[in-house]
């Protein structure tokens, strides 16, 4: 106990009297003691100017790292399905040329407004409303709705949505309402047809010009 309270003793004298020196000129105890907290000041200055940007750097780099490898395996997949994948992409056109193949050109369409009304008439039933709307042209194709009205018993009203279904062009029936005429005693069946027809090279381009001069088109 008397050794450790002259050393305590020792260390304390060492402190004293250090204000108006030279820090050059204090013992090796205090002088130690700040260029330990110099340095780790400069440490912590330098962390701050230098250190954290670099370090703020390697992490954006990092995470940069693993989106390439994420992206570079995915290509490696795709490479080594590449045949199977062009297999698949001749499947598909063939798919949406036979789709094309069902929608309507612009000059077939009487052709097939005949069809959908005969569907009816050949049937027995009778339509007493055939009603073509407004085209509503979409992005890839426009669509016709028409309002039918066929009136006939349930078989007949069968036979119509068979026909229309069997038509060599797409033909949908949406919105179907079916009620009992109270004086007949027959269906009587309200409905939208509706047949959709691609769209001609004018009619794509005026699209395409359309698309470019909304706001944000070329953002």
């Amino acid at each position: 106990m008397k050794n450790i309270e002259i050393d305590l003793g020792a260390v304390t004298r060492q402190f004293e009297g250090l204000r108006g020196r030279h820090p050059g000129l204090w013992p090796m105890l205090p002088k130690t003691l700040l260029l330990m907290g110099v340095m780790a000041s400069l440490l912590f200055v330098g962390w701050l100017v230098y250190w954290r940007g670099l370090l703020e750097e390697l992490e954006v780099g990092r995470g940069q790292e693993l989106q390439l490898r994420s992206e570079f395996q995915d290509k490696i997949k795709k490479a080594v399905n590449l045949d199977d994948l062009r297999k698949q992409k001749v499947q598909v056109e063939q798919y949406v040329g036979v789709l094309e193949k069902q929608l309507p050109s612009r000059a077939e369409m009487d052709a097939l407004l005949t069809d959908i009304n005969q569907a009816g008439v050949g049937r027995g039933a009778q339509l007493q409303l055939f009603k073509p709307g407004q085209v509503q042209v979409k992005e890839y194709y426009a669509e016709l709705p028409i309002s039918v009205k066929v009136v006939g018993n349930y078989h007949d009203l069968g036979s119509f949505s068979s026909d229309i279904a069997n038509l060599p062009r797409i033909v949908t029936l949406n919105n179907l309402t079916i009620m009992r005429q109270s004086k007949t005693n027959l269906l009587e069946m309200d409905a939208t047809a509706k047949t959709f027809r691609y769209l001609d090279k004018d009619e794509i381009e005026a699209q395409r010009a359309v698309a470019a001069k909304k706001p944000g088109a070329n953002r």
